[in-house]
């Protein structure tokens, strides 16, 4: 577990280079920007209307956002893919769009990224965390758009 913060300045080597899950989680109450500081993959803005983040957001709940690396196919693993998504983050035009919400909170360096190694298909772990915040809150993370 790390702040968005600590892997800029530490660089990604203690995340493993293996197939897994993650989640990010936000300790305070949601201060929206007016623009993403994301990236523009593909030349597309990724802001959206504060009213759609507040629309978003899940009252008393820590976890924002449920992410995967490897699985279906996929080659990825979490160090490469929790890169990609914090140099989206940074204004870069990488292909990490899911998630982009989380790049509109105030203090997004202070996002809490944690992970785990799976040795089931990373896909499958990661729809049914999905599912299991759903049927807690009747409602899918804040920054995990629908498919």
């Amino acid at each position: 577990m790390k702040t968005v913060r600590e892997l800029k300045e530490e660089g990604f080597y203690s995340i493993p280079d293996e197939q897994g899950v993650y989640t990010v989680s936000y300790t305070k109450g949601p201060v929206f920007l007016k623009e993403s500081i994301g990236g523009h993959f593909k030349g597309k803005d990724s802001s959206v209307p504060i009213e759609k983040l507040e629309d978003n957001w899940v009252l008393n709940e820590e976890i924002i956002y449920i992410g995967q690396a490897g699985g279906n196919g996929s080659q990825a693993t979490l160090r490469k893919r929790l890169k990609q998504y914090i140099q989206f983050g940074c204004g870069k035009p990488v292909g990490h769009w899911g998630g982009r919400y989380i790049w509109q909170l105030k203090d997004s360096d202070e996002l809490i990224i944690s992970w785990q190694v799976t040795e089931n298909d990373p896909y499958t772990v990661e729809s049914e965390m999905i599912e299991k915040f759903k049927a807690k809150h009747g409602k899918r993370p804040f920054a995990n758009l629908t498919k």
